[in-house]
């Protein structure tokens, strides 16, 4: 009987195509230099960057017989599920699967009986083992699974840890007496004595580093008759997570304006505030706003990223003709340069990608924002505080007095706002701000409904950029497809061979056949023509025709997207069709 040779990890790593030959050779080659420090093979390929934790977790199971196991679409048990608290799989990132007999050949298991099956993504923690063994009362039998997969099944069999925390915390017979339980009852102290709980403030911590963990740009708490629901922004969009009891309403809402520094016995008025929170990766500054509802108090939390890295202007999504003539803007020595769209859209980005563009220390920077989201070195940064009478248009008015070359005003919210920073920009500042409008000629009709005089705008008035962000389509499970004939109608292609794709849904994309988003774009610069329909109040729809040759429309911009397969038509329709079209 000829024995079989037994793979090395290397070997292995190559065959699924996780690793180069070239890059084996290397690390090899490090290895065998070092060898005195006697380091593992797949912990120089991790610091290398050649494989993933994941891949090389993988490569060993399939090295010493652990099997790998398709989580997808997989049915569980009640009885299986329950046999592992909700509290160790999620801190070891395991999921039982089902009873086994022990005649499988498992050489790590002997005698007879039954064995519980369990799928892990590392496979090599023997106290993982011996405590799932302990809980359970079963011997434990090891799969590999992907980290996605596991991660979906935890969430399909267990919910999120937000969704057992919120069982534990609000039991079915609590339910009747929260009903009854009106916040009109409930004093300021009583309030603070409940947001102290120990168990109420972990539940707050966990709905942040949840929604930090997927990405989210916001956090929704709305209060309703009998529940308050908690809704994540994803890629632009709001997706539902577990609802809490009611019971629990007073008590989360209390705990937030206690971490954002508000006034918990004042329930009827709008509050905003501002929480500085440390999540696994660094900090995070999250803005946090309440309005009063029927129900209660609504809260929406906005996470600013400290640690995430800013972009560059290539790294944005411009097209390079837009781009072009964007850097030709940032080359002026004076007037006024406004990037608009809703909120949410990436304006302020945009922004401080265009400010490292231009940073040089030779030249005076200074910022006035609400609040500063991100530090840019070398650059001034005011954040406002109307609270001690420090707005956007005083605080203006103070940079000004210190000689600055280029001023950044986070928004342009009134008239006297509009109006220095005109002024700014016509005594030789080159001046950067966003302002809320649909496309860029909205722009130039907005700042004169804001009372500027037409004559000053038209000599001021450098150039507007107009920008959504679009989804894009999730590469892991993208597809050619055929819109149906009235979307093609409403894009009026002209290409009759033009190729569609979508992504038809998969785990890495929660079924939404997105992931991730980009930008696009309008840009409008200001020429001799439009000087002139500036100064006569034309309309935006008569200034977006006299446009430059390098004006394109937000809907062109997107469908320039859509022809190199990178969003659906669909998407850019959603985001980009204007608001004066025709349904």
């Amino acid at each position: 009987m000829t024995l079989r040779r037994k793979k090395k990890i290397g070997e292995l790593l190559c065959e699924k195509s996780y690793l180069e030959q070239s890059n084996l050779e290397i690390a090899l080659a490090e290895q065998a230099e070092k060898a005195v420090d006697h380091r593992r093979l797949g912990e120089i390929l991790i610091d290398f960057g050649y494989v993933t934790q994941a891949q090389l977790s993988e490569a060993l199971a399939l090295q010493v017989g652990i099997d790998r196991v398709s989580l997808l679409d997989i049915s569980i048990s009640g009885d299986i599920v329950a046999l592992v608290p909700a509290e160790l799989v999620s801190k070891y990132n395991v999921l039982p699967l089902k009873l086994e007999s022990r005649s499988i050949i498992d050489n790590s298991i002997n005698g007879d009986g039954e064995v519980l099956a369990i799928a892990m993504t590392d496979p090599f923690q023997p106290q993982v083992i011996e405590d799932l063994r302990f809980v359970t009362g079963y011997p434990i039998r090891r799969y590999f699974a992907d980290p996605k997969e596991l991660e979906n099944a935890i969430l399909k069999f267990y919910g999120s840890n937000v969704a057992r925390m919120l069982d534990n915390l609000t039991p079915e017979e609590a339910h009747a007496e929260a009903e009854e339980m009106a916040d009109s009852d409930l004093t300021a102290s009583k309030l603070a004595e409940m947001a102290r709980e120990p168990s109420l403030i972990n539940l707050v911590n966990l709905i942040i580093l949840e929604a930090i963990d997927c990405k989210a740009s916001d956090i929704h708490i709305e209060p309703f008759e009998h529940e308050v629901k908690i809704k994540y922004r994803l890629d632009g969009l709001l997706q539902e997570r577990s609802p809490s009891s009611k019971r629990l309403r007073a008590a989360i809402t209390s705990r937030i304006k206690i971490m954002a520094n508000m006034n918990i016995a004042e329930r009827f008025v709008p509050q905003d505030g501002h929480i500085e929170f440390t999540g696994k990766k660094g900090r995070v500054d999250i803005r946090v706003s309440t309005v009063p509802t029927v129900y209660g108090e609504s809260i929406v939390m906005r996470l600013l990223d400290k640690t995430a890295s800013l972009l560059e202007l290539e790294e944005l999504g411009m097209d390079p003709i837009s781009l072009e003539g964007f850097g030709l803007l940032l080359k002026k020595n004076h007037g006024i340069i406004l990037v608009c769209g809703p909120t949410g859209c990436g304006k302020t980005t945009t922004l401080y990608a265009a400010m490292q563009r231009i940073y040089s220390p030779t030249m005076k920077m200074i910022t006035i924002e609400d609040p500063v989201e991100y530090q840019l070195d070398g650059i001034n940064q005011m954040p406002v505080n109307p609270k001690r009478g420090l707005t956007f248009a005083t605080g203006l008015r103070h940079i000004l007095r210190h000689d600055p070359d280029i001023v950044m005003v986070g928004e342009v919210r009134d008239g006297e706002t509009a109006n220095i920073a005109i002024r700014a920009a016509l005594t030789g500042h080159l001046v950067f701000s966003t302002i809320h409008t649909n496309d860029a000629p909205g722009a130039v009709t907005r700042l004169i409904d804001m009372g500027v005089e037409p004559f000053l705008l038209a000599s001021s008035l450098e150039g507007v950029l107009a920008q959504r962000l679009v989804r894009k389509i999730c590469p892991k499970c993208k597809e050619e497809y055929q819109p149906d004939e009235s979307m093609l109608n409403m894009l009026a292609i002209a290409d009759p061979n033009m190729k569609f794709y979508h992504g038809k849904g998969c785990n890495d994309c929660n079924k939404t056949g997105y992931s991730g988003r980009k930008g696009i774009f309008e840009l409008l610069r200001i020429n001799s023509k439009i000087r002139d329909l500036i100064t006569q109040k034309a309309p935006a729809e008569v200034i977006g025709k006299a446009g430059s040759d390098d004006h394109i429309s937000m809907m062109d911009s997107g469908m320039k997207m859509v022809a190199k397969g990178q969003t659906t038509p669909e998407e850019v329709l959603r985001v980009a069709k204007s608001i004066n079209e025709d349904d």
